[in-house]
């Protein structure tokens, strides 16, 4: 018998066994599911060809004009009229016979290894950055090319949201598109010309003239490396602002030149060891104009970004403020010049934020005085809440919540007696150092007294006080019985806690406007390159009780009539304010040789039915002191500008709301247990009948004598106080709310304000 065949020997089974037949049907049904998974494939990869030729159909068309411009953004003020252009005359272009080889070499390295390889799109690159997004927790690695960052900036929002997967296809389609139609070369060139470069530059070649005072041609390999490493992330990489981060960015270009072979070792351990500033030049402002402005924009630049995620510098955009050109104007002036204000010195400097009262809208700011021509976007203080706003926090922290959660009434009496911190034994002083005994809640806050506030403040509770503070748009990390006088604060974590004059002057605006809290709004309206438009409006939420936010101006129009405020006067307008003083400790006023009372700053926050206005004044070195020579500096500049703003708007006083009833010169909230009985009640009806007075709310009524006086609030709780000497005003009187009805009685006069 012949030996089986292999084939046949395979069909055997051990034993004898017949072999088991394979299932045709199961074969069919694995062929079956191949073709299928093929054919999702195919469907998948048609689908996904459709879906990009249907993306890229509406894809803007390649212009020569969009590569070659710049993308900056127009700022409008209040009136329609432009007074930023963000890029406007300050661009250098540069031909490509110009452009050093170092710098094409920088770029690529760092930028896009592969430049000269690809046709405007690298499958090499996403896949090597798919890989290292996935088996990496660093940071994100982007798989654009230079051609796809040249599309991105001159047709497409750099907005990280925008990069939708038809964003992304249509760039990838243009990119591929432009590689067709122009050089490599051509296309460095559109890319050097346009990215920005920091400081409101477009362009590397403007970027080296402004930086170091020489073409591109004329760099060292590092000066050329720290230019191509900006656009990433121009802002952060300034030379002038982040230093450290600039060096850091340098050499990483540097090393990746290296690492390209496109420097020797020698080469790249010379430029490392270059300082990032060497050869660094002061920046030129060519723009006087600019400066005036120049901390408004910084804030228009901020909340842009904050409200759009849009970069106002590479997204060509239309931005319409809420800036008041001609208040602008003549704010940068009053603070500036010597025409309006007395300042002590030069260094003096001023903060002011102007709110309109019943929108929240920004109107006008500005964040310091004589600032250096080669300033940009410098320090706003303004917006800066590393200072302390003394006393001008009382109607905020302990007034408006006493009125509020507790109902009392402007009559209520409080003892301004010895008293310290609870639960310690620093003792809370005035800032004349003495005590007035049983006062009403009226001329404890017109008179500042400090023992006062703090009692207010502990009987309504901490986290009270907090709530109605956070619905100002104030917070504190951790609230202290001494922010009952002081707005100190060990935590700030940027603005967020503290309170600056933007922050004040919002708050002091509800207060203005019946109790109703904006944010303060620098933008109004956006238009994008595509046509759309975006508004922003406050969305205003209550904050107050009417009767609470009528009570609390009542008061502090006394403030301006005859408490501390009166430097502030302006004649016959209506309006309310607040004045505030800072102390230095017993150990900081023995470090300062000094004469007579001496502060670290002065503050005064006023408004009207219209404008909510808050100043700021003191020396950026805290220990350099304000003297008692000029303690008034801050209702000075307040009175100057107030006075200017408020002549082409009616001129009306705050209209007393139902749920107010004013007994005597008392305010009282109706239902409260605090009113007085019927019997006192008619007794002082009685008084008013028998009293020749004016009660008509257009003129002022007569006040006590002008006289001025300042308090101090202290830091922290410290023994240390500060002794004001009070300046004398020569203002005439002003409505205040004494207009309407004189006291009841004699013994409801307010105490005669001590010399201090």
């Amino acid at each position: 018998m012949a030996n089986p065949s292999r084939s046949q020997k395979n069909k055997r089974t051990p034993k004898g066994k017949k072999p088991t037949l394979h299932n045709p049907k199961k074969r069919h049904i694995g062929l079956k599911i191949l073709i299928a998974l093929f054919g999702l494939l195919c469907a998948a990869l048609l689908f996904g060809i459709g879906l990009f030729f249907f993306y890229v159909k509406d894809a803007p068309p390649l212009s020569e004009k969009k590569l070659d411009a710049t993308v900056s953004s127009k700022l409008y003020d209040s009136d329609g009229n432009i007074f930023e252009d963000l890029g406007a005359e300050k661009r250098e272009k540069v031909s490509a016979t110009k452009i050093p080889q170092e710098l094409d070499d920088a770029i690529i390295s760092v930028e896009d290894r592969r430049f000269f390889k690809h046709n405007g799109v690298d499958p090499v690159r996403i896949m090597g950055s798919l890989v290292h997004n996935v088996t990496n927790e660093g940071g994100l690695q982007g798989g654009s090319t230079l051609t796809q960052q040249l599309v991105k900036l001159s047709f497409f929002s750099t907005k990280t949201s925008d990069q939708t997967l038809r964003r992304k296809a249509q760039e990838a389609w243009l990119a591929i598109q432009l590689e067709k139609k122009n050089s490599k070369q051509e296309i460095l060139t559109y890319y050097i010309n346009k990215v920005y470069m920091a400081n409101g530059l477009y362009g590397m070649e403007t970027a080296a003239e402004a930086y170091f005072g020489k073409e591109l041609q004329y760099l060292t390999i590092a000066q050329t490396a720290l230019l191509a490493g900006m656009p990433q992330a121009p802002n952060s990489y300034d030379p002038y602002q982040h230093p450290e981060a600039a060096k850091e960015r340098r050499d990483t270009v540097l090393y990746t030149m290296l690492n390209n072979k496109k420097i020797s070792q020698t080469d790249y351990d010379k430029a490392t060891k270059e300082p990032i500033d060497e050869g660094l030049l002061p920046l030129e402002t060519d723009n006087q104009e600019r400066k005036v402005a120049d901390n408004y924009v910084k804030e228009v630049i901020a909340q842009v970004e904050e409200k759009t995620g849009k970069n106002v510098y590479t997204d060509g955009l239309e931005i319409y403020t809420n800036l008041d050109t001609d208040a602008q104007n003549q704010l940068y002036s009053i603070v500036n010049g010597d025409e309006y204000v007395q300042y002590p010195d030069e260094s003096l400097q001023i903060a002011a934020t102007l709110i309109d009262s019943e929108t929240g809208k920004v109107s006008a700011q500005i964040g310091g005085r004589n600032i250096a021509d080669d300033v940009y976007l410098g320090m706003n203080r303004a917006v800066t809440t590393n200072r302390d706003f003394g006393s001008t926090v009382k109607p905020i922290t302990d007034y408006g919540p006493a009125f509020e959660y507790l109902q009392k009434s402007t009559g209520d009496r409080i003892s301004d007696s010895p008293y310290t911190y609870e639960g310690t034994k620093t003792e809370v002083k005035n800032w004349d150092n003495s005590y007035q005994g049983s006062i009403t809640l009226r001329q404890a806050l017109y008179d500042s007294r400090n023992v006062p506030a703090v009692k207010l403040f502990n009987e309504v509770g901490a986290e009270n006080v907090g709530k109605f503070l956070k619905k100002l748009g104030i917070q504190y990390k951790d609230i202290q019985q001494a922010n009952a006088i002081s707005s100190n604060t060990e935590a700030q974590d940027g603005t967020k806690y503290g309170i600056s004059t933007e922050k004040m002057a919002a708050a002091y605006a509800a207060f203005a406007n019946g109790g109703t809290y904006n944010e303060p709004l620098y933008i109004n309206k956006i238009k994008y390159q595509d046509g759309s438009e975006q508004t922003f409006s406050a969305e205003g939420e209550k904050a107050m009780e009417p009767y609470t936010a009528y009570m609390v101006t009542d008061i502090l129009k006394d403030v301006i009539s005859k408490g501390t405020g009166t430097k502030a006067q302006i004649t016959n307008l209506f309006q309310a304010g607040k004045t505030g003083t800072s102390n230095y400790t017993d150990d900081e006023l023995a470090k300062i040789a000094h004469y007579g009372s001496i502060s670290p700053e002065v503050m005064f926050t006023g408004f009207t039915p219209h404008y909510s206005l808050s100043i700021w004044a003191g020396y950026d070195d805290r220990m350099t002191p304000i003297t008692s020579q000029s303690e008034g500096i801050a209702q000075d500049v307040y009175r100057e500008f107030m006075s200017y703003i408020s002549q082409n708007v009616s001129n009306e006083d705050w209209k007393m709301p139902d749920d107010v009833l004013r007994i005597g010169n008392e305010l009282y909230v109706k239902g409260a247990s605090s009113i007085p009985s019927q019997s006192s009640y008619s007794a002082q009806s009685s008084y008013y009948n028998t009293t020749s007075f004016s009660q008509t709310t257009d003129s002022s009524s007569s006040v006590e004598p002008a006289t001025s006086v300042s308090e101090s609030a202290s830091v922290v709780p410290s023994e240390s106080s500060a002794e004001e000497t009070p300046p004398v005003s020569s203002a005439d009187p002003v409505p205040s709310s004494s207009a309407e009805q004189p006291p009841a009685s004699s013994a409801e006069q307010p105490e005669a304000t001590p010399d201090p």
